[in-house]
């Protein structure tokens, strides 16, 4: 027998000692062969929860740089190896075929490009960057590398979306010239603005500081950012807009087509040296595009309301997360993450005639990110980079304009603010050294 012919005879024999049929498991149930290797990085919050809809799967790498806080989801998962350093496990690991990251904004970018740099496709929380500059980078690399990429704005998979596009297509309420979304946060859920802390804590039990801190400058630890409230803090999170825009202006971006706004500006209670403000108004506007007007979105926060339009009934409220498409012909109102749509007036209710789907439903948006992965098709992922990516930059500029208190005139071609040069520190960061987004 040919050297060549043996070992492939070899290989053979031995893979059929791993694959199991699926008639032999019974129906429904996945053998070990066809299952994703699965690494999560940043799983003591919701990290733990996104791998549990995962847990389908083969979840082989758990990175946390805090050992106490992801100790439920280290026993979750017993078999699975764990790190405290993404880097360390991306070397080591080398059977790991995808990667869950859900740790704060300000290292989304350096483990993710790191992980498809590595050949791995990517699970990325919401919002997909920090920066303008990131999420450009993050596009381009998961297009260069052809790996499935997903962002975590779980509504994007939902039935609410697809409706709130198939209606505002078939002409539900007309041409959309206004939008108006807001939320409740950061309201109780964290504190903004806040001062930087004078004292220093001792580091708690399994917390790896210097990791945590990561592409940020280093600081003393302190509870005023971590387990929880880092959302507030420039150097670690992107506000509530990051937070909840994500999730209530989606059907906005979806149903309409948009791309990058030409304008952003905004008012606020006042922000901290380096914090977010309590609350925040943000007015984006857009050119026309094709057959559809220019468009002027709004973003509300901090408990900050629209004004309720003359069409909706008096007992209609605005609920604390949403999302208002105002049309030449009525006005639509959607729940918050991408929740289902309502007309107004009632007339335009009653003589609406709602159209066939036309649109693919999921199959959930943690399920289609899998089973690209396994086709290799990037295109299954409706949350994926390409879409993802040009959304979070245009939500970011309106971060621009909170940080640099002015009306802000987007170049999104040349990456930059035309009117305020001091603008690209905030466009493209500085990183810690071990921490970059470059190869």
């Amino acid at each position: 027998m040919k050297r060549r012919t043996f070992l492939k005879t070899a290989a053979t024999a031995a893979l059929g000692f791993q694959i199991v049929p699926r008639h032999v498991l019974g129906q429904g149930v996945t053998p070990p062969s066809e299952k994703l290797n699965i690494a999560g990085v940043g799983i003591g919050g919701q990290g733990g929860g996104v791998l549990g809809d995962m847990k389908t799967e083969n979840i082989v790498a758990l990175c946390d740089v805090d050992w106490s806080k992801a100790a439920g989801t280290f026993g979750a998962f017993p078999k699975a190896e764990r790190f405290k350093d993404y880097r360390i496990m991306l070397e080591k690991r080398k059977d790991i075929e995808a990667v869950m990251v859900a740790t704060p904004d300000h290292m989304h970018a350096p483990i993710t490009l790191a992980a498809l740099r590595a050949g791995k496709h990517v699970y990325v929380e919401k919002p997909m960057a920090h920066t303008i500059e990131e999420a450009r980078l993050m596009t381009k690399t998961a297009k260069d590398t052809g790996l499935v990429t997903q962002m975590g704005n779980n509504g994007h998979a939902g039935e609410g979306l697809r409706l709130t596009r198939e209606w505002i297509q078939a002409g539900a309420i007309g041409a959309v010239r206004e939008v108006h979304g807001w939320s409740d946060r950061p309201g109780n859920w964290w504190k903004q603005p806040a001062m930087r802390p004078t004292e220093s804590l001792p580091i708690p039990a399994g917390l790896d500081w210097d990791l945590w801190l990561g592409a940020a400058p280093q600081r003393p630890y302190h509870n005023a950012y971590h387990p929880f409230a880092w959302r507030g803090w420039f150097d670690f999170g992107t506000g509530a807009l990051g937070d909840m825009a994500v999730h209530n202006l989606d059907p906005a971006f979806y149903a309409l087509d948009l791309q990058a706004p030409i304008s952003a500006e905004a008012q606020d209670s006042g922000l901290g040296k380096e914090t977010y403000a309590a609350w925040q108004i943000i007015t984006f506007e857009f050119a026309a595009r094709g057959s559809q007007p220019s468009l002027k979105m709004i973003w509300y926060d901090g408990g900050k309301l629209p004004k309720k339009p003359a069409d909706l009934a008096d007992e209609v409220d605005l609920a604390d997360n949403g999302i208002l498409f105002v049309g030449d012909k009525g006005t639509m109102l959607c729940g918050g993450w991408s929740g289902a749509p309502s007309l107004f007036p009632a007339s335009q209710r009653q003589s609406f005639q709602k159209p066939a789907p036309t649109i693919p439903r999921s199959i959930g948006h943690r399920a289609e990110w899998i089973q690209a992965c396994k086709t290799r098709k990037p295109q299954d992922a409706k949350a994926g980079f390409d879409y993802s990516g040009p959304f979070t930059e245009a939500l970011l500029v309106g971060n621009l304009a909170v940080r640099l208190q002015k009306r802000i005139e987007w170049d999104s071609a040349a990456m930059r603010v035309k009117n305020a040069p001091e603008a690209e520190t905030l466009i493209r960061k500085t990183y810690r050294a071990g921490f970059g987004i470059r190869d």
